[in-house]
């Protein structure tokens, strides 16, 4: 199914003449006669589109933007207003109103299922606006954001610059941010060197070889992994429905089709640009929250539940090889005196350099996490027992000779760790035929390394313990 669409309309033959060219495509339609029955249709099935038709006079689509807005839906539903008859300056009403697309009918079918397939595209491509909906809850009593927006930058492609310099000079006066143009060979440029705008604007003339050259920046665009955020508005100096669709399908998110009208460029421009800078924060505040799934904030290694899957990961992947697997449990010796001596800030200090200085003694395939308050975990795939062992030594006696440098001390200060071996000889484990079979071996070496360690620790510290068979 392409997507879930809602018809408002009060009058029936509309109602009816939409749903069958939208069934038709295979959408999932629902159809509602009044703003209050459409908002309750809305909490219920969640659609992907609303189209909504305004009626001079009559049925006003900024009511149903009203209440949408107003509503406790989840996320911001978009509305496609079809103005019936009237000048075409009603479109930027209702862009001014909260519709995302405005079109005065009547409206080629290419045209206008060209759109709604655009507009379903870009509300259910970025799959992080719905992890960040789940991982970021907001709060209950959370202020509503703020309407503060950075300026943006805005890129005029176009191959006959001249044609363009008036719609440059008025959108330079009327956006805060730079505006600039460029050709289509330059703009595909910019791609290797990483700067690009936030919002391309493309001019189709009508004429074949110029727009062909114009929509294979579309695709490209979309087809790169830097540029596929940004915002692309297709501006006709006349309209051509059938062109317009095939830019819209390639991957354009916007249209105008009546030419360069800066009222209401302005107003598209403004919005692509809150979609693009709000995407560009969603996407950081969901990628720091993954990292923040895997890493340790402090040290940088990684947490315990991702170093204990690595284990799982590499114990089988050794057991397949027929090559041994070497796990470290490492704990910095009384550590407790010093966070009581100097504080946790100097504490943290020394947590931070212990990782540095664990993580340089091992090679690129080695694993590496923090486990346990100042316990680390070291995971050494294909070395021998005796490469393992010399390793573990070279560690120690290199942590228990450089001193560390705190905030809290003028002088270096000393300190030590033990370290717990052990040793997994592919055939000292059964077939790893099952996850559970993984997990198990994991376990039974962590518990190994952790009895290696224990002894190290009760033979009087700052060495290594190690036991030689994880079975």
């Amino acid at each position: 199914m392409p997507g879930k669409v809602l018809i408002v309309d009060t009058v029936a033959t509309n109602r009816i003449a939409l749903k069958t060219k939208l069934t038709t495509a295979s959408y999932e339609v629902r159809e509602a006669t009044a703003v209050s029955q459409a908002v309750e249709i809305a909490q219920q099935c969640a659609p992907d589109i609303i189209i909504a038709t305004h009626h001079p006079g009559g049925q006003d689509a900024t009511q149903l933007c009203r209440a949408l807005a107003a509503s406790p839906l989840k996320s911001r539903m978009p509305v496609f207003a079809l103005a019936d008859g009237g000048d075409p300056a009603i479109c930027i009403h209702l862009l001014t109103q909260g519709a995302q697309e405005a079109m005065v009918k009547p409206v080629s079918d290419f045209l206008f299922l060209g759109r709604v397939r655009s507009i379903i595209r870009a509300r259910n491509t970025p799959a992080p606006f719905y992890m960040h909906e789940s991982l970021c809850p907001a709060p209950g009593l959370a202020e509503p954001a703020g309407g503060f927006a950075l300026p943006g930058n805005f890129q005029i492609v176009s191959s006959g610059q001249p044609r363009t310099s008036a719609c440059l000079s008025q959108l330079r006066k009327r956006l805060g941010g730079m505006v600039t143009q460029t050709t289509p060979r330059d703009a595909l440029a910019c791609l290797r060197q990483k700067t690009l705008p936030d919002v391309f604007i493309l001019t189709l003339t009508g004429a074949d070889e110029t727009d062909e050259e114009q929509l294979r920046v579309i695709s490209t665009l979309r087809a790169n992994a830097t540029a596929r955020h940004c915002g692309i508005l297709v501006l006709q100096t006349q309209p051509h429905p059938v062109a317009a669709a095939h830019a819209l399908d390639l991957g354009a998110d916007d249209l105008m089709q009546h030419g360069f009208n800066a009222e209401e460029l302005v107003l598209r421009l403004e919005g692509l640009l809150q979609r693009k800078q709000q995407g560009d924060t969603i996407r950081r505040d969901v990628d720091a929250r993954l990292r923040e799934a895997v890493f340790d904030p402090l040290t940088g290694m990684y947490n315990r539940r991702h170093a204990l899957s690595e284990v799982a990961r590499l114990a089988v992947r050794m057991r397949q090889k027929g090559l041994p697997l070497a796990v470290m449990l490492v704990d910095i010796d009384h550590f407790k005196r010093v966070n009581d001596a100097f504080g946790h800030a100097s504490g943290d200090a020394v947590l931070v350099e212990t990782a540095r200085r664990l993580k340089s003694c091992l090679r690129p395939l080695d694993v590496a996490g923090r486990i346990g308050g100042e316990e680390f975990l070291l995971v050494l795939p294909g070395i021998t027992e005796d490469e393992a062992a010399q390793m573990a030594k070279r560690i120690c006696r290199a942590y228990r000779t450089t001193p560390f440098t705190i905030p809290a001390s003028v002088q270096p200060i000393h300190t030590t760790i033990s370290i717990g071996l052990c040793i997994a000889q592919p055939e000292d484990s059964p077939p790893l035929g099952t996850s559970q079979s993984a997990q198990d071996l994991v376990a039974r070496l962590i518990d190994r390394a952790d009895q290696a360690l224990y002894s190290a620790k009760h033979g009087g510290r700052d060495r290594v313990g190690l036991i030689r068979s994880a079975a």
